[in-house]
């Protein structure tokens, strides 16, 4: 007996394949039980039809050759459990998600994945300071030039502005503290995003407190490094903004300052112009991320979720 394949049928022969591929794209903007009530259907066919959908998408886009690849990881649960994520920055999708935490031995999976022959052809590497990332792709494509991720610097760099911001709240009693409250969000916001009301609290809390004036205006200038093409240019300008740090006493700034000459050649790698990638891919991956998991109240499937993160920047079907 030999069954006849249609064209126009999808792989569940209940339903034609344009329907089938309609859902899919349903359900890339959709939670899977609106879905199920919009079509009148139930909700694990919903999701076996979605499944399907991405499935194919990932064969259409074809196995990954990357040459510049960004690391990051991101919280799948409440307590503290990770998952990495590898995006290609170039093709502008991630590629691979797995591990079991954030560990080295985690991301030596991504390489043993992607295979010794197309690791060997990695030239860059995005990632932030987290020693696992690094040590992994220096022993797997030790060709690769580590550059460390601007946001997550920019990260630390607002950490240290709030504990500024904390150890001044603290210092101060009574009155003095109005100025301070409430301007957290403020503080760690840059200028050109502020609107006129909450500059002019700055405005007002800078001319009363000078510590928090200065630890500002050495957070805003800061992110002036990564405009430099010339790593000797942004040596210097690095020397010129930790000089700024002597006699402030912002102990939280020191600490960053050293965090950053620590980790200089990653950051330096980034001033040439060959290395000059969209920094910001992967911080927008996160927040599709965050939306997909807000939209789902969470995913219990982990391998549905890897797939929807696989796809989630592809063009659609």
């Amino acid at each position: 007996m030999k069954t006849e394949r249609l064209d126009w049928l999808a792989r569940q022969a209940f339903c034609t394949a344009r329907f089938a591929q309609h859902v899919g794209r349903r359900c890339r903007s959709s939670p899977l039980a609106e879905v199920a009530e919009e079509l009148a259907l139930d909700w694990h066919t919903v999701k076996e039809l979605d499944q399907e959908y991405m499935q194919d998408q990932l064969a259409v886009a074809g196995p990954p050759s990357p040459k510049v690849i960004g690391i990051d990881e991101i919280a799948i649960a409440a307590r503290h459990e990770y998952r990495i994520i590898v995006s290609d920055l170039e093709l502008r999708r991630p590629i691979w998600f797995g591990g079991a935490d954030r560990s080295e031995a985690s991301l030596d999976q991504f390489y043993q994945w992607l295979g010794p022959e197309k690791s060997g052809k990695i030239r860059l590497a995005v990632m932030d300071m987290w020693r696992a990332f690094r040590k992994s792709t220096l022993h797997h494509a030790p060709q690769a030039t580590i550059v460390y991720d601007k946001f997550h610097i920019l990260r630390h760099l607002g950490e240290a502005m709030d504990r500024v911001r904390k150890s001044e709240y603290a210092r101060l009693v009574g009155d003095d503290r109005r100025f301070i409250k409430g301007q957290k969000f403020v503080l760690l916001s840059r200028w050109d995003n502020l609107n006129s009301d909450k500059r002019q609290g700055l405005r007002e809390l800078f001319r009363v407190n000078r510590r928090l004036c200065k630890a500002y205006l050495l957070k805003e200038s800061f992110g002036q490094l990564w405009d430099y093409k010339r790593p000797g240019w942004a040596r210097r300008f690095f020397y010129r903004w930790r000089k700024e740090l002597r006699w402030q006493r912002l102990p939280s700034f020191e600490k960053f300052a050293t965090l950053i000459e620590t980790h200089w050649d990653g950051i330096e790698a980034y001033c040439h112009v060959e290395n000059k990638v969209a920094l910001g891919l992967v911080e927008s991956l996160n927040n599709h991320i965050r939306v997909l998991q807000r939209r789902a109240y969470g995913y219990r499937d982990e391998d549905y979720f890897r797939l929807k993160i696989l796809t989630c920047l592809l063009p659609k079907l």
